[in-house]
């Protein structure tokens, strides 16, 4: 099939560079004065303090906290470790923190940063007593744990073969101590597979979790020191994942049976069930002492449940809004947590025999948060969340994404509150793909299944419609696909779109950067079956005149996560078609965002471009 636009993948070519240019400008003519005027609100929100990491050490707590202009890694109420500010100004570049881990002793430290966006980027490691540098590691590496005498961590091979000569993307972990580094786990492995490695929190076993896509899991046990013995204990055409041992039993968080998430223990291959499947999603679990926390997902927002390790229930909490709660580390003594919702940009909460509020941050104001369903083509019925100000002036922001198992669950979107002040209503689409309803709900939008995922948003837009809302639908990467078959096969149901980052092109996404591990979720453009579905829904592919939507496609050239050429290729295709369709381009951005004030940037044209068609 000829694709008349694929010069545009070579994002180096003169053309493509003036057309960036160029559809900047024609965009900043559009929002500029606008969003300069938004700018300012849209910041206060964005630059509340959000704590986004935390390990516990033996010397206190770390975290990992965004204020304002920069993203710090500190003590819980104390000194600062790392700045992304103080890095910008030793590389003269915009930098986006990615993540750290530390060793239980609060003695080494090893964090990613990444230069204008893009997701491979460089680690250091640091001597949390001296501060000294001990170790730069070009690119980045993932997964590190520490021990004693060294780390395992894992790399990933986006350009390259893997030492075993395997053809990227692929990834391996790897030993590395004074004798330098071995390759411990994944040869011969293709592909598509993921794998992520902890350690129990008595310190004595490896948990290696091996993943293929978002759909199978095997888990290998063994000594932490002794790669060699590892062996595996588990298998699973669904996902599951190791949550500790105890007492020589591995207990496990898997999808078997219908999908919706049961805890098992392992032990010499007999296998005993604790937490039996319930009606909703069992999403997540960590043992604190003798007591399984276990966050369970009730249509789309969590509650918390406590038992003991026999699998029985001792008691729940419910939250006061609907919002998601995660662990984000834990130790022999005491679980943190953290709640996060619409209106609340976090809440900090540690478990010891009890819940209690560490920390938090609220936005003020008299918010509701309500929650609705449509009914999809097939029947199936669709949940959404409606958060509402003061005033409901009809005009509705719909957010979806829809696939990778991934749940959408409230969170706070800084941009939303301006929006809310202003009359609008936002609205967060859960659909199918996702994994709000356990793996069933997941599979029932993969692959051949895609189309009842744009079935679902559909039907939530018109029913917004049908109640006299003007509607804005706004997705990013798969929520880019997601908005972007809506619009060629249903401009009707939406009054604006906003298509971020996105995937588009179905028959080459898996030639693009890293887009080959994406194959076992939409299926391989090269094999005819698979290539039949998704060159039926392929919006690159389905372009056609007909009555469009004010459209804003935006990227960032640094995505090396989904190629901008996606966006790019799109966004000819909607001009040729005279489409009221603008491109924006951020230059120093990847796919995980850049520096705080440009993804401020970004939210507030966002915004603008909204608040102007609505």
């Amino acid at each position: 099939m000829e694709d008349p636009y694929i010069w545009m993948e070579n994002l180096q070519d003169e053309r493509v560079l003036k057309i960036v240019e160029e559809e900047n400008r024609r965009f900043r003519e559009l929002v500029g004065e606008l969003s300069d005027k938004l700018f300012p609100e849209v910041w206060e929100y964005f630059s509340q303090p959000s704590i986004g990491m935390a390990r516990i050490t033996k010397r206190g707590i770390i975290v990992s906290y965004s204020e304002k202009d920069r993203v710090t890694v500190r003590w819980l109420g104390g000194e600062v470790i790392v700045d992304s500010k103080e890095l910008e100004k030793e590389l003269n570049d915009e930098v986006l923190l990615q993540g750290f881990t530390t060793d239980e002793d609060g003695k080494r430290l090893a964090y990613s940063f990444s230069i204008g966006g893009s997701d491979e980027g460089i680690t250091r490691i640091i001597d949390l007593e001296t501060g000294e540098l001990l170790e730069e590691i070009k690119p980045s590496v993932w997964n590190i744990v520490f021990l004693d005498k060294g780390y395992y961590f894992a790399r990933f091979y986006r350009k390259e073969k893997t030492p075993d000569g395997v053809n990227p993307p692929a990834e391996r972990i790897f030993w590395k101590d004074e004798e330098g580094e071995r390759m411990v786990f994944g040869e011969g492995l293709t592909s598509g597979y993921f794998m992520s490695l902890r350690k129990s929190t008595d310190g004595k076993f490896a948990m290696l979790t091996l993943t293929y896509g978002w759909n199978k899991a095997e888990i290998y046990l063994g000594p932490i020191d002794k790669p060699e013995e590892w062996k595996k204990v588990y298998s699973a055409d669904v996902p599951a994942e190791p949550i500790d041992v105890i007492d020589g039993k591995l207990y496990i968080l898997t999808k078997e049976g219908k999908g919706l998430g049961k805890v098992i223990a392992v032990k010499d291959s007999e296998v005993e069930e604790i937490i039996p499947e319930g009606e909703f999603p069992l999403e997540w679990a960590v043992i604190v002492k003798d007591k399984i926390l276990a966050g369970r997902l009730v249509h789309a927002s969590h509650k918390l449940e406590v038992y003991n390790l026999k699998g029985e229930k001792i008691s729940e909490v419910e939250f006061d809004f609907p919002g998601s709660l995660y662990p984000l580390d834990k130790d022999d003594e005491r679980a943190l947590l953290r709640y996060t919702s619409f209106t609340v940009p976090y809440r900090i909460y540690e478990f010891k025999d009890e819940l209690k509020i560490v920390e938090e941050r609220k936005v003020e104001g008299n918010f509701k948060v309500e929650e609705d369903f449509a009914i999809s083509k097939d029947g199936t019925r669709v949940h959404y969340f409606i958060v509402k100000g003061e005033k409901d002036e009809k005009k509705a922001w719909v957010f979806g994404y829809g696939g990778f198992n991934i749940s959408l669950t409230p969170r706070f979107f800084p941009q939303v509150i301006p929006f809310l002040k202003r009359g609008g209503i936002f609205v967060m689409a859960n659909l199918r793909g996702g994994s709000e309803y356990g793996e069933e709900w997941h599979r029932a939008g993969m692959r051949e299944n895609k189309q009842n995922v744009f079935d679902d948003f559909i039907a939530v837009l018109e029913k917004l419609k049908k109640e006299g809302y003007k509607v804005a639908a706004w997705g990013r990467s798969n929520g880019g696909l997601l908005v972007s078959a809506t619009l060629v096969q249903r401009p009707d149901v939406m009054d604006v779109a906003l298509i971020g980052y996105p995937v588009i092109d179905m028959l080459r996404f898996h030639k693009l950067y890293i887009g080959s591990v994406w194959i076992p979720e939409y299926g391989n453009p090269d094999d005819p079956k698979d290539r039949e579905f998704l060159l039926k829904y392929s919006p690159y592919h389905n372009v056609r005149p007909q009555e469009y939507p004010p459209t804003l496609i935006y990227t960032g050239l640094h995505d090396d996560r989904v190629h901008p050429a996606h966006a790019l290729k799109f966004f000819m295709k909607l001009k040729e078609v005279n489409a009221p369709v603008y491109l924006r381009v951020e230059t120093k951005s990847g796919h995980m965002g850049a520096s705080p004030e440009t993804r401020a940037r970004e939210l507030t044209d966002l915004l603008a471009f909204v608040l102007l068609h609505l």
